[in-house]
């Protein structure tokens, strides 16, 4: 890899070389929010929120484009660049240079992929290509794309599915073309025994990729399979592979009881070696954890360093599913991780909770913060509407470069919503403030798009305009 630098004085501004320059540059106007049609019937929307606090439309949806086809349930998303396009090579945007411009909406049930330019109104993003499932199928051998970034040697696009139409795997990463966002292949060259996939993040001065797993497409589209959980079916392992060459090198196994291991966030420090994984629920006692991957030698090690413990519930509150077990677990269904390194975020989204660990030492995080919105049984309300109780709970969490403001999302994914939320999940957004050094959590009052803000479709994953912690890799300190 060598640094490169576009067309001459046309570098997209929101490229940093380091964390700190991230951190110091300007605050973010717009939030980009992916909102989806649980029936399938209307049209799944890219939106975009206003996020200026000193806007007179700040906290309302100020932008809407519609997709042109139905039942694509958008989920994750992300920009065709970031700054760790400052190391790769491969980006031509012509006379324009390289920019973070264009937005790749993967739906997750309809395999398709629409490309999103924000170029020329970032408040009026437009359609630039859209990739059908035949082509992701054909060319990589996958479909449910889930999670992508942008990388070397093009986009990193995981997939929970093979492409061979049974609902099954393996699952596994298509690499999509910088430029014309034609799908190249699949990445892996050596699997070895991986098969179910999630997401995919790496350390790129280590030319290391991680990998998660959560299951294939039969095993989630139509909610949590009871007899697959208790049976150790999903994912419970952790993927290591060379990243230049696509080989997996190592696997670590979570053990069996620790199901869905998810969210993956890498040290935003290039020369760090660490990062963090939640798990979704342990099958032993339905606890939630996180767990830090780092270096042991030559090998790679993973250890528990936080339990979140189920709340004792009356069966009566809580939704078929968990009426056997009289207990509301926490469900970590997203961690993100500050770009200064310093905060880690965990939503729990079955108890309506966002935790905020101080992780200035990765092997010992220690809780400074948390906030209650929602709650399969809390029903905690926000406090700009005090008299109506939530349903969801913070699940997508999104943390802005400077680290000060927090944005949450309630839905998870619509199968799984119905079912931890039978009497409807609704839709809301908030924003959360904190002290980026001493942490601790305040809910910003003045910032609530929820109900008919959404006309009737489920928000879910934020991309913060310029960046923000979940999306950028950095390549320098």
């Amino acid at each position: 890899m060598s640094e490169t630098s576009g067309a001459p004085g046309t570098m997209d501004p929101t490229f940093y070389r380091t964390p700190a320059e991230a951190i110091g540059a300007p605050t973010e106007q717009l939030a980009y929010v992916v909102a989806f049609d649980r029936a399938a019937e209307r049209h799944d929307a890219l939106t975009v929120v206003d996020v200026d606090e000193a806007s007179d439309t700040y906290g309302r949806v100020v932008g809407w484009a519609d997709l042109p086809t139905t039942g694509d349930e958008l989920h994750h998303f992300g920009w065709n660049a970031c700054s760790s396009a400052l190391k790769h090579e491969g980006h031509d945007m012509g006379d324009d240079g390289l920019q973070r411009r264009f937005l790749l909406l993967p739906g997750l049930r309809s395999s398709r992929i629409h490309v999103y330019d924000t170029r020329p109104d970032p408040r009026a993003p437009h359609l630039h290509k859209t990739i059908e499932p035949e082509e992701l199928a054909a060319k990589a051998g996958y479909s449910r794309p889930h999670t992508l970034h942008c990388g070397p040697d093009g986009v990193f696009l995981t997939c929970l599915g093979s492409g061979n139409g049974n609902g099954d795997g393996p699952g596994g990463i298509a690499l999509l073309d910088h430029t014309t966002f034609d799908v190249l292949r699949a990445w892996e060259t050596d699997r070895g025994d991986q098969y179910l996939a999630y997401d995919a993040w790496w350390h790129l001065n280590q030319n290391t990729l991680i990998s998660s797993e959560w299951g294939t497409p039969s095993m989630i589209e139509d909610g949590l399979v009871p007899d697959l959980l208790l049976g150790g079916k999903y994912g419970h392992r952790l993927h290591f592979w060379d990243l230049a060459t696509g080989r997996n090198l190592q696997t670590v196994d979570l053990g069996v009881e620790n199901q869905m291991v998810l969210e993956l966030r890498p040290s935003h420090d290039p020369e760090a070696t660490w990062g963090f994984v939640g798990v979704v629920v342990s099958t032993a006692d339905l606890s939630a954890s996180v767990w830090r991957w780092h270096r042991d030698g030559g090998e790679w090690a993973v250890d528990k360093v936080i339990t979140i413990p189920a709340e004792p519930a009356d069966a009566a509150d809580l939704p078929p599913a968990l009426q056997p077990f009289g207990a509301v677990p926490p469900l970590v269904t997203d961690i993100d991780l500050s770009v200064d390194d310093r905060m880690l975020y965990v939503s729990c989204w079955g108890t309506g909770e966002l935790k905020q660990f101080d992780v200035s030492d990765p092997a010992h995080p220690r809780e400074v913060g948390s906030v209650h919105l929602g709650g399969i049984v809390r029903r905690t309300a926000h406090p700009a509407a005090p008299g109506e109780p939530l349903a969801g709970g913070p699940q997508m969490v999104e943390v802005s470069r400077d680290g000060r403001r927090i944005f949450v999302t309630n839905s998870l994914y619509g199968a799984w919503d119905d079912q931890f939320f039978p009497a409807g999940v609704g839709s809301w957004m908030a924003k959360l403030d904190t002290d980026p050094a001493a942490g601790g959590l305040r809910i910003d009052e003045r910032f609530f798009p929820h109900g008919d803000d959404w006309r009737g479709l489920r928000p879910h994953q934020v991309r913060l305009q310029g960046g923000d912690a979940s999306s950028d890799s950095y390549c320098y300190r």
